[in-house]
């Protein structure tokens, strides 16, 4: 049998490499540490034995770092501390939860509704959720400031369920499950998702994989503002409930370490360790509790298993052969799953009967008290010393690893099957039977009446297990999960902080990156709001010019900097602090935009309205993390997203996968998106101080968008704004920025971005070359003229096709006659969103393809996007109306050796 035959890899193997030349003297010492347990408890021998291993260690006798330790609870049974909860009284709760939370699935599958949902999920989660609910997470009223919760997204029927009992769901809600139009305000999201149930949903969890990096963010946030003095967060703490086939994402595991560096020991994971996914087994020929345990454990984590339930104490305690565990250790999880979906004879037979000792322990329990050996996920007792444990354990993230059966107590049909996540049906016979085992007091003849409105339960407020729950929540902060929903009022920056970016660069040469950051730092400068703002990058803060942030900001981290800093003699030197502001995340974009979720939230997560600036290499934006910031939309999130180094011409050195031409084309299918693409630094001056007041002023508005920038590295003369600036032109999406006063053919030249230099070229060369009048218009925003067109369409469409008004695109080039010719360092599609909206004739000019390393100029006369390219193509339109003679634009195209690919002068002098 060769390695791969074997299951060595989930057992803790310490001494298979060795081999016992005195077993009698091994099992002396054996006995010897028996008894120190049965005299002193496990406590004293964890501490007898890590005192031997740390004198090993200065004996230079070689031990091996222990991974995964065998198949059994990490909580001695004599280490247990009392359940200090009524357990009767939960037990009857906890079942009328479970009743409720299928009946409310059940009930959305009547013929003419059919939205699916999840029953198996919240079955197998419920005693969790509980024990946690009922003993230890702080709502939001808690003196401390209560708690954060991610909570598991296909187990919200349990979250509904519990509400309905808490009184603060109605039936009638709780039948518009997954049917959130058609019922109106009665309807109800199918998972968490705060956007839709602002009131109730605090974090949107369902996107796997994305919950468990967003807890981790969201723990070290808390630290961020606890350690700035910005809010005391010492007594609140983050719970995120996972699945351990959720934990196959790459988000899931990939922050962990983290967690790790950062001593997150405000931060515990539960994972809901039921062996499957949603097909079948997580590791069918292995053991994912195992694997689990060595990879949270090598990240750094204090690991917790609660595998069995009580009923398993005695017969561990009598397992003296060792065999039991040996068993549990060699049982792979496929076995496990399929012991579930059996009986208790068959587990007699198939588990406890390959081994003589074993079979022997079982011997006088019956078929029925074998079936009811628990396991750990549903043993409140269990599950309570998990989490007293986990919160009193310091300096470490702690995750629990809870082994349960998905669809516990749905009966044969549902429990453990591969199926069960997509069965959403219960029979006639289920219904009653998970009714005679819940003890729920409907008769048969009330169920018989429809299969599928089959009633709710709940007791009276006055009943005492109600009465009961009730308290806990009360004496705990209020009911969860729950979000304020409020709108905190702060100081605005005045005008001076955007003064100097409206000034322009004189003489100098500033890429629109670098007006940005200056920005940013007058922002941070400005009296009663700079504190809010949280500048967030990866690791590249020196390409987008933040190092000059470093000295006085300083980067965040608790532990502050330890070392000799390599450039401490320079004057931009690398500096950490524990009262950093800086927020470097390190080569990782998910975990910026997780950083950028946390802090945008934190208006609702803490009463501290926060902005993060989150700045970043723009190729590595909407593409790498874009199911991130969908997550962060969700979750309401607020503040800047900069796309620095954008487009897909001005960064061509770096070649293909560094040039970005298509992130405001993925940024459009978001609605809380907002994009801009701003050429000058008083644009961005202006789109700043909108967005500000956009989503943390009074106005009656919206406040829940994200702004989305793109700016660029390349160094171009910063204009000052013009007296007459058309600040609502800035702000709307599109604004003249140069008139021709040219008597001749005529044409408007839309860019945006870096591509409003190559257009006032172009109208340069048209003006000089062809005697063609040009205007060039400044488009800051092709999504949001878009998405006005758009919205005016659907208003004319709803009020009876009666026309409303006029989309802002077509209103602001009223007017300017003669084709239009529409470009940017952009994807053609982009600026094809408006095309609908302009009576002109219309035609693009963008970045389409892929990109390659080469020369600026080279890269734009490639895409036929600069400004000799722009003026041919204007001419083309112009011959075809007429309005030049037509062999004009072969003329054109000749003179600037269009088709020789060889670049003329850029704008800016570049070559």
């Amino acid at each position: 049998m060769g390695p791969s035959d074997t299951n060595d890899h989930v057992l803790s193997a310490l001494t298979n490499s060795f081999s016992d030349t005195d077993t009698e003297e091994t099992q002396e010492w054996i006995d010897s540490f028996d008894e120190l347990i049965d005299a002193q408890g496990t406590e004293r021998a964890q501490f007898i034995v890590r005192s031997l291993l740390q004198r090993a260690g200065s004996r230079s006798v070689s031990v091996p770092m222990v991974t995964t330790t065998d198949y059994v609870n990490t909580i001695p049974v004599d280490q247990e501390p009392e359940y200090p909860g009524d357990e009767k009284l939960e037990r009857r709760f906890r079942n009328y939860l479970r009743w409720n939370a299928a009946i409310m699935v059940q009930r959305a599958q009547k013929a003419t509704i059919g939205v699916g949902g999840h029953i198996s999920s919240y079955a197998g989660i419920a005693t969790l959720y509980e024990v946690g609910l009922n003993n230890f997470f702080r709502g939001p009223e808690h003196p401390g400031g209560g708690d954060q919760i991610f909570w598991q997204g296909h187990s919200s029927p349990g979250n509904y369920a519990r509400a309905y009992l808490e009184g603060r769901l109605t039936e009638e809600q709780l039948d518009g499950f997954r049917q959130e139009k058609t019922k109106a305000e009665q309807g109800m999201p199918s998972y968490p998702h705060p956007r839709n149930m602002p009131e109730f949903w605090q974090f949107p969890t369902v996107s796997l994989g994305i919950g468990p990096i967003n807890a981790i963010w969201q723990a070290q946030f808390n630290r961020y503002l606890h350690d700035r003095g910005i809010k005391d967060t010492s007594d609140q703490h983050v719970w995120a409930f996972l699945g351990d086939g959720e934990l196959d994402e790459v988000e899931s595991r990939g922050a962990l370490q983290i967690a790790a560096n950062y001593n997150l020991d405000n931060l515990t994971f539960v994972v809901s360790c039921n062996l499957q996914r949603l097909d079948g087994p997580v590791r069918g020929n292995g053991k994912i509790v195992q694997e689990l345990e060595a990879f949270f454990r090598g990240a750094g984590w204090n690991v917790i298993k609660v595998l069995w339930g009580r009923e398993w104490d005695s017969l561990l305690e009598k397992d003296k052969s060792g065999d039991l565990v040996r068993i549990m250790n060699e049982t792979l999880d496929g076995d496990y799953q399929t012991y579930k979906a059996e009986d208790g004879g068959f587990i007699r037979e198939h588990f406890f009967g390959r081994s003589p000792a074993t079979k022997e322990l079982v011997a006088d329990m019956t078929d029925d008290e074998i079936w009811s050996l628990k396991r750990g996920a549903h043993d409140y007792h269990k599950v309570y010393a998990a989490y007293k444990a986990a919160l009193e354990h310091k300096g470490q993230p702690t995750v629990i690893l809870a082994q349960g059966i998905k669809g516990y107590g749905l009966g044969s049909h549902f429990e453990a099957r591969n199926a069960t996540h997509q069965m959403k049906k219960l029979t006639m016979d289920d219904l009653k039977t998970f009714r005679d085992s819940l003890r729920i007091p409907i008769s048969d003849e009330e169920l018989e009446k429809d299969l599928y409105n089959p009633p709710y339960y709940h007791p009276g407020f006055d009943a005492p297990e109600m009465k009961y729950v009730l308290e806990r929540r009360a004496k705990l902060g209020g009911f969860l999960p729950a979000r304020k929903n409020t709108q905190p009022e702060i100081t605005l920056p005045t005008e001076k902080a955007f003064k100097a970016s409206k000034k322009g660069s004189g003489k100098q040469m500033a890429a629109s990156t670098m007006a940005f950051v200056r920005l940013m730092k007058d922002l941070m400068r400005e009296k009663d709001f700079g504190e809010r703002v949280v500048p967030i990058v990866p690791d590249e803060a020196r390409t987008f010019g933040m190092d000059s942030f470093f000295p006085t900001s300083k980067i965040y981290n608790p532990k502050g900097q330890n070392y000799l800093a390599v450039d401490r003699e320079l004057m931009l030197s690398y500096k950490e602090s524990p009262q950093g502001v800086i927020q470097h995340v390190g080569i990782n974009e998910a975990g910026g935009a997780a950083a950028f979720t946390a802090a945008g939230t934190s208006y609702d997560t803490h009463g501290v309205p926060m902005v993060p600036i989150y700045i970043y290499y723009s190729m590595f934006g909407f593409q790498r993390t874009g199911d991130a910031f969908w997550a962060a939309g969700d979750q309401l999130t607020r503040g800047f997203i900069v796309g620095g180094t954008a487009g897909r011409t001005t960064l061509t050195g770096e070649g293909l996968q560094h040039m970005d031409g298509h992130s405001p084309v993925l940024a459009s299918t978001n609605p809380a998106v907002i994009h801009y693409d701003p050429a000058y630094g008083y644009e961005i001056a202006h789109i700043v101080e909108r967005g500000i007041e956009h989503m943390y002023g009074t106005k009656d508005e919206d406040h829940n968008v994200m702004y989305y920038l793109t700016v660029y590295n390349e160094p171009i003369i910063q204009p000052a704004e013009p007296e007459d600036v058309d600040v609502e032109g800035i702000i709307g999406g599109i604004y003249r920025v140069q008139e021709s006063q040219l008597d001749g053919p005529r044409t408007q030249l839309l860019a945006s971005g870096v591509g409003v230099p190559w257009a006032r070229r172009a109208a340069e060369l048209l003006a000089d070359d062809w005697g063609v009048s040009a205007d060039v218009w400044s488009v800051t925003s092709w999504t949001k003229l878009r998405r006005d067109g758009r919205d005016a369409e659907r208003e004319a469409f709803l009020s009876g096709g009666e026309k409303t008004r006029v989309p802002f695109v077509t209103s602001q080039l009223e007017g300017a006659t003669g084709p239009i010719v529409a470009v940017s360092d952009f994807n053609s599609d982009l600026m094809d969103g408006i095309r609908q909206y302009v009576p002109n004739e219309f035609a693009t000019l963008g970045t389409d393809g892929w990109g390659f390393s080469d020369t600026r100029a080279g890269a734009r006369r490639f895409f036929n996007i600069d400004a000799e390219s722009i003026a041919v193509r204007a001419l083309q339109m112009l011959a075809q109306r007429g309005e030049v003679d037509a062999d004009v634009p072969a003329k054109a195209f000749a003179k600037y050796k269009i088709d020789e690919n060889k670049p003329a002068t850029e704008p800016n002098g570049e070559e």
